[in-house]
């Protein structure tokens, strides 16, 4: 199923804003942050492990157990970000 990834702050500026990617079925946010780390060494840096990152599925906040479904929107952001 296709997703669309956003991303705000300093990811984005690494990243830019944002891109579709395909995911398995039913994956869930920590799989889709997992894929796109796997994807590029910029990815790798941008959303690392160790980084602490807030995501949101559809304009929630969610935390990165939550499933995805097609053609949703997933955004990655630093927890504090400028307005």
């Amino acid at each position: 199923m296709k997703v669309q990834v956003r991303y705000f702050a300093s990811i984005r500026e690494a990243l830019g804003e944002g891109e579709w990617i395909e995911v398995p079925a039913g994956a869930s946010v920590r799989e889709v942050r997992d894929q796109l780390i796997a994807s590029s060494p910029v990815h790798a840096i941008a959303l690392a492990r160790g980084k602490a990152l807030r995501c949101a599925l559809n304009q929630a906040l969610c935390d990165e157990s939550t499933v995805a479904t097609a053609h949703a929107e997933i955004a990655f952001f630093p927890p504090v970000t400028g307005g």
